[in-house]
C-alpha cells in the first residue's frame, strides 16, 4: 500500500496551489477527508457548509456517510482547508452546475480528469510512479493518523470505514514499539 510522507503531501499541495485554487482545494479535501477520487468529484455545493464548518462526505463501496469538520490550520497554510475552499468558491464561475468541483469547460469534473491532474502534480514534484495515484492521499491520511497514535476508532470514522478491520491494515508495529508502549502504559498505571 503506497502512501505519501508528510513532506511529499506538502510538496504536492504546494504544486497544486501554484496551479490554481481548484487544484489546491481538490487535493486538500481529498487528503484531509481520506476520499476516493470519485467521492471528491461527486461533492456538491450543498455538501459544503463553510458557515458551520462542515462537509458531508458521501462514501462509495458501502462505506459510511459522514459529516466532518472543514478546518483551518494555523501552523501550515497549505493545510488550511477552509481557506482553500473559500478561494475556490470565489474563483468558481456559476455555470449552473451544482457540483463543487467543475471542469474548465463547466459541469462535473470526472474522476479520470482528477486522476490526470494528480498524476501531473505528482510527477512535477518528483514522486515515484507508484505514488502518482490520488488514492495514495487516502492511504496517506490513514498512515499519518495511525503514526500519530490517533485512536483507531477515530481513524475509522474519518476514513468512513464500516469495519475496524479495514482500518487495521494501516497499522504497522514492531516488537520494539509494543515493548515501549507497554512499559510506558505500566509506568502511568503504577
Amino acid at each position: 500500500m503506497q502512501y505519501l510522507e508528510p513532506a511529499e503531501v506538502l510538496a504536492t499541495l504546494r504544486a497544486a496551489r501554484a496551479r490554481g485554487a481548484r487544484e489546491w482545494a481538490m487535493v486538500l479535501v481529498t487528503y484531509k477527508h481520506g476520499m476516493r477520487a470519485s467521492e471528491v468529484c461527486n461533492l456538491r455545493l450543498e455538501d459544503i457548509d463553510l458557515k458551520n464548518g462542515n462537509i458531508l462526505v458521501k462514501r462509495l463501496k458501502g462505506s459510511l456517510r459522514t459529516t466532518q469538520a472543514v478546518t483551518e490550520h494555523r501552523g501550515e497554510p497549505l493545510l488550511n482547508e477552509h481557506r482553500a475552499i473559500r478561494e475556490w468558491l470565489r474563483e468558481r464561475r456559476a455555470d449552473g452546475s451544482d457540483y463543487l468541483f467543475i471542469s474548465q469547460k463547466g459541469g462535473q469534473i470526472h474522476r479520470s480528469q482528477f486522476f490526470r491532474l494528480f498524476k501531473r502534480l505528482a510527477t512535477e514534484v518528483g514522486l515515484p510512479p507508484e505514488k502518482r495515484h490520488p488514492h495514495t492521499l487516502k492511504h496517506s491520511l490513514a498512515s499519518h493518523l495511525v503514526a500519530a497514535n490517533v485512536n483507531l476508532a477515530l481513524v475509522k470514522q474519518q476514513l468512513g470505514h464500516k469495519s475496524i478491520g479495514s482500518t487495521m491494515r494501516y497499522v504497522r508495529t514492531t516488537d520494539r514499539q509494543a515493548s515501549i508502549a507497554t512499559a510506558s502504559a505500566l509506568m502511568a498505571i503504577f
